[in-house]
């Protein structure tokens, strides 16, 4: 087992919740979390290490911006063995720089968007090293994905 942590970076509510249903993989491995600090995620990660990150991250220039500086200090000081990420938009900037440093990058497509990719899937396709589908058809626009079934 790596001593480096892994890093679990997504929204909170449902891409948190679906990071979570990953438990029997996280469970046993050091890891870091990065998710907004709202009351549901506060209680789902108490006891975790967690890095507070910025929100809302939807067309807001100055939260990208310190969500960024935040990206690269907790990159440069976890020195995570990988970054895995269900989105949303706080996922871009661990993605930019986890592929700048040479970190492998897991991207989960969300189990509620079948017929299309989300945003977040389309702005980090390009600093993914493995895709993953929770849906066969979402194989359709994520042909190299692997289909891992729904995780809830």
């Amino acid at each position: 087992m790596s001593s480096r942590p892994v890093l679990l970076v997504a929204s909170s509510g449902g891409h948190l919740t679906q990071l979570c249903a990953l438990r029997p993989w996280w469970r046993e491995r050091e890891r870091v979390w990065v998710t907004f600090r709202t009351p549901d995620a506060e209680a789902t990660l108490a006891g975790e290490r967690v890095h507070w990150a910025h929100h809302p991250t939807t067309r807001d220039v100055g939260n990208l911006l310190r969500n960024t500086r935040l990206a690269a200090r907790v990159v440069r000081t976890e020195r995570p063995s990988v970054v895995v990420t269900t989105g949303a938009g706080v996922a871009l900037p661990f993605f930019v720089l986890g592929r700048a440093r040479r970190i492998p990058t897991v991207y989960i497509e969300v189990y509620d968007r079948i017929d299309t990719p989300t945003l977040t899937a389309r702005l980090c396709r390009p600093f993914t090293r493995l895709s993953l589908a929770q849906w066969e058809e979402q194989r359709a626009f994520m042909p190299t994905a692997i289909t891992v079934g729904p995780l809830l």
